[in-house]
């Protein structure tokens, strides 16, 4: 307790750094906020960090797999029955919450009902929703939603087993359960903090109700293997759960401390006085960090996110189009429904030189947009290359010959500050403007938020936009990319028909093998199409100080939200 009540004293005073971290103490340094420690809110990798080591869901991944689960608040992984539209949860006995409370199958239904009550487009239930009432929206903005159907979603048929009943077939379902956001929380305590009494008569007052900043964040309680001791605007600090029902903690207490300064994290990261940090891009890493003492470098690791160069078939903004025609001035807004202009475009980037300059040479290109670890990659689909000649051949068949006669002026847009995206585009209109001199690409960098708010309402003609992953499951990226359902469609506004029903049929397809067979044809399909240029994605990495134990290439987990151990902090220990 001394030891404890010591660390505490820092962090009210501030203080960043002490003499060589204590071997029962985790010290992480990052620049960010934590928004919330509310799972029900929870939809940023900064949050999900505490709350997947606050909380517990029924089952996590298990060790570096994205295909294989574990067991945490259930006993094991259910099947489906009902043809694949009941799930039926058998729940962990004996296990408390963080307030002492019992966890009951009560606590479990009120996590859910919860979730799909208070559903809103901050947070990740959307998906929750979509599996179990067949829409992604809450009840204002989707009047199918009642509480009847909440209820019947999800209930409890006796004090140990929890039900879910799905309108159709959901093969993503046990994924999206291992997210963060679907953590069991303590039903008596949140309502004490003031949230939400789980009954059918004010539920409707808590449709679509922001989450953060709420009891549960200021004051979480689950039953994780860390509970929250103190919390301000510049540091979090963690202590093990001496109730926690798993095995205790090797790593007992842990002190998160907000470091906006990138020198300062890798100051007292080689002093000792840190042993996670946010770091740089690879080659920042390289030059400050790798071979230093102390300094664990771990290459070769996943990436799980997936970028692209969007190209608008229905650009809605008359002040990026220039003429407004194929006059050599502007464009017009359907300039990328030809399919020419996209091919031309594909075979038009430089990805070898953009892996060898950005990446270091650590990076690869993919058939589609979807992570090559993921279930349902193929690497038998082709791939663009940069190929002058196919560029100039597509670039002159273009609306039937006008493109190469009158040129174009192309506005292009990249998030200001980001490096990579700028060397991408700058290749980019390198390349095109030295097949015709009548081509000119304009690329502006463009503050992130006015940029997302604009693709939105499809207003940028190209931009480079990236998805990290909610859940293991290629329903979340290539949904998301390809259909004309999916989040991304109004920034692209390409649309297959035949891709929208191979979608919607992996969507309620349990085979795997059939499923993959779906996502096959809609890469295939994809790549004679191109509604996107893609971006090699790089190989991960990550710096951990040499005396931390339990982060591995083979113990790495892209989908934790501690992006830099890839492992809950249970699982950690110092030497």
């Amino acid at each position: 307790m001394k030891k404890l009540g010591l660390i505490t004293s820092l962090l009210l005073m501030g203080g960043v750094a002490f003499a060589a971290t204590p071997k029962d103490t985790l010290v992480i340094q990052e620049s960010a906020d934590i928004p919330t420690m509310d799972p029900g809110v929870t939809y940023d990798t900064a949050s999900g960090q505490f709350t997947e080591n606050i909380y517990e869901t029924l089952w996590t991944y298990k060790g570096a797999s994205l295909r294989e689960f574990q067991p945490l608040l259930a006993t094991a992984i259910p099947s489906y029955t009902n043809g694949g539209k009941t799930l039926t949860v058998k729940l962990r006995q004996g296990v408390k919450f963080h307030s002492g409370n019992s966890f009951t199958c009560t606590d479990a239904e009120y996590s859910f009902r919860r979730n799909l009550v208070t559903n809103s487009g901050e947070s990740g239930n959307w998906f929750l929703s979509d599996s179990l009432l067949g829409t992604p929206s809450n009840a204002n903005d989707d009047k199918s939603v009642t509480w009847a159907k909440i209820a019947a979603a999800v209930k409890c048929s006796n004090p140990s087993t929890l039900v879910f009943t799905l309108p159709k077939p959901d093969p993503a379902f046990l994924a999206k359960l291992a997210f963060t956001g679907q953590s069991i929380v303590d039903m008596k305590w949140a309502i004490q903090q003031g949230e939400w009494n789980g009954t059918e008569a004010t539920w409707q007052q808590w449709v679509g109700k922001d989450l953060t900043g709420g009891g549960l964040d200021k004051k979480p309680s689950g039953t994780g293997a860390y509970q929250m001791v103190s919390r301000d605007a510049n540091a979090i600090l963690l202590k093990a759960f001496a109730g926690y029902w798993g095995k205790k903690p090797s790593i007992t207490n842990i002190v998160w401390q907000k470091v906006p300064e990138q020198a300062a994290r890798y100051q007292s990261f080689l002093r000792g006085d840190a042993d996670i940090i946010e770091t740089g891009p690879r080659a920042n890493v390289q030059e400050q960090l790798v071979g230093k003492p102390g300094v664990k470098f771990i290459d070769n690791l996943p990436n799980t996110t997936s970028t692209a160069f969007f190209m608008n078939e229905k650009i809605s903004d008359p002040a990026a189009l220039g003429s407004g025609k194929l006059d050599g001035k502007g464009i017009p807004a359907n300039f990328f429904s030809d399919v020419n202009v996209r091919r031309a475009f594909s075979y038009s980037f430089d990805y070898a030189t953009y892996i060898k300059d950005v990446q270091q040479g650590k990076g690869m290109q993919r058939t589609m947009l979807l992570p090559d670890t993921f279930p349902g990659y193929t690497g038998k689909v082709k791939k663009y290359s940069f190929d002058p000649k196919q560029a100039t051949a597509y670039f002159k068949r273009a609306f039937s010959g006008n493109l190469w006669k009158n040129g174009f002026v192309l506005n292009m847009d990249y998030r200001a500050g980001a490096s990579a995206s700028q060397t991408a585009a700058e290749l980019l209109k390198k390349n095109i403007e030295s097949l015709n001199p009548k081509f000119r690409v304009n690329i502006t960098a463009k503050q992130w938020s006015q940029m997302l708010t604009d693709s939105k309402n499809g207003k940028e003609p190209s931009v480079i936009l990236a998805w990290a992953p909610d859940y293991a499951d290629p329903d979340n990226f290539l949904y998301t990319f390809y259909s004309s359902n999916g989040y991304y469609y109004p920034r692209n506004n390409w649309k297959d028909a035949s891709v929208d029903k191979w979608l919607d049929q992996a969507r309620v397809t349990l085979d795997p093998a059939a499923r993959n067979k779906l996502y096959a044809q809609v890469a295939q399909r994809a790549y004679e199409q191109a509604p996107y240029i893609l971006i090699p994605a790089g190989v991960n990495f990550t710096v951990v100080r040499d005396n931390l134990q339990g982060v591995s290439a083979g113990t790495y987990n892209p989908m934790r939200s501690d992006a830099v151990t890839g492992n809950l902090w249970k699982d950690l220990s110092k030497n």
